[in-house]
């Protein structure tokens, strides 16, 4: 029966319970573990949006709905995802599939983008009602997937050194003190120390400049959508890969690297719905994160993994409250300097890099070479079909895996 299905799909892990109240789960750490996310979401991703509405010709309302709709529905899904299953599973919305959006807007009625989007959440929907995203995920060869994952957040590592180089001073500063409360402070996030630090330096550099961007405070204004064939072609299907293969697949990863039992099928279902109400309201997608469940779910959000989803609600608040009030909120993220949300964002991933390269490369694993193609790939700006380089990477790595033979190793290992 079909709400028997729907039971079985939402159906918490054995022994998802965290042991904690929600109350136990705010801890200093997962406060600002989580207001790092938010953060990391609302600042540099939320111009991209703002570009490709600008690519459309959008109207203020239509520009507002859209953040409305990522936004609000992004940390409505944080806040239920991390109710129902204690994990620190964080919703948002795909920031490569803002960015294809860019050229994809330049020549075409907003009304057919509106109707891709919902095409592509029902898409999305559709495979994780099928079950069979959750049987492909056990499937895949984990040190693949640990590579993978490795992959696709070393970019924040690569960020956050880039950001000292520019701005040496703040940036500098901002690491430097991460590095000095972990070892000498344990009482204090070195992430939280490193925030604060790194924005008083901002502070006195005078780096902290309200951002030109021309939002005005209006009403979301929601646009009907028009159906195509081939704007579900264009949009619709390289929309849902990126959700799928990109997002979903690297929340799933780092979860799975702390040590979680990630409820796929449920995470993909619930990436449906949201890419479909978000559709309905004028947005893109609303969907699992991958990088913001990193940050939530690393060890910079508390020692005890069981605690950590408190940083899923935090984020998701935040979340929600910009989707509220964009209009006003974007320039003062955006007056953030970008080079300390990468530096903070980087030293936030440390912990999940660790963890998902010794995982991938194991002296024991028997995917060694398909892993090690999974992270190349992954590190890369690889694109087929629309379709962004994690997705790519799990592809490749297991193809080069049966290739050589390493996947009867690894199963029989």
């Amino acid at each position: 029966m079909p709400g028997n299905k729907a039971n079985t799909i939402f159906a918490p892990p054995t022994g998802a319970s965290s042991g904690y109240s929600l109350r136990e789960a705010f801890t200093i750490k997962s406060v600002s573990a989580g207001v790092v996310a938010a953060l990391f979401g609302c600042s540099g991703p939320a111009l991209i949006v703002i570009s490709a509405a600008e690519a459309g010709h959008l109207s203020d309302g239509q520009t507002v709905a859209w953040l409305f709709a990522i936004y609000v529905l992004g940390g409505l899904i944080s806040i239920g995802m991390a109710l129902r299953y204690r994990q620190p599973i964080c919703g948002a919305y795909s920031i490569p599939g803002a960015a294809i959006m860019i050229a994809a807007l330049g020549g075409l009625d907003f009304r057919e983008a509106v109707g891709a989007f919902i095409m592509s959440g029902a898409l999305v929907l559709l495979l994780g009602l099928s079950g069979v995203i959750g049987k492909l995920m056990r499937w895949l060869p984990m040190p693949i997937v640990m590579a993978m994952i490795a992959g696709a957040m070393i970019r924040f590592g690569v960020g956050a050194v880039e950001a000292v180089g520019s701005v040496p001073l703040m940036a500098g500063l901002a690491a430097l003190t991460y590095f000095l409360v972990m070892r000498f402070v344990k009482a204090v996030p070195p992430v939280l120390a490193a925030g604060l630090v790194g924005f008083a330096a901002a502070l006195a550099l005078g780096l902290l400049k309200p951002a030109d961007v021309d939002i005005a405070f209006v009403m979301p204004a929601f646009t009907t959508p028009m159906f195509t064939l081939a704007t579900f072609f264009a949009i619709s299907v390289p929309l849902a890969a990126l959700v799928i293969g990109a997002e979903n697949a690297q929340a799933t990863g780092v979860l799975m690297v702390e040590g979680y039992k990630p409820p796929v099928n449920a995470m993909t279902v619930v990436s449906g719905v949201g890419g479909m109400l978000a559709g309905l309201l004028g947005g893109h997608n609303a969907n699992i994160a991958g990088p913001m469940t990193a940050i939530c779910g690393s060890e910079q959000a508390g020692d005890d993994p069981r605690q950590r989803y408190g940083a899923t609600l935090v984020n998701g608040v935040l979340f929600a409250l910009f989707g509220v009030f964009a209009g006003v909120a974007v320039p003062f993220i955006l007056a953030l300097p970008r080079e300390l949300i990468l530096v903070i964002a980087g030293l936030a991933m440390i912990g999940v890099l660790l963890s998902a390269l010794q995982q991938a490369f194991h002296k024991e694993t028997g995917c060694q070479i398909g892993a090690f193609v999974a992270l190349v790939v992954a590190m890369s700006k690889f694109s087929l079909f629309g379709i962004s380089a994690p997705f790519w990477a799990l592809v490749i790595g297991v193809a080069v895996s049966w290739l050589l033979g390493e996947l009867r190793r690894e199963r029989a290992a």
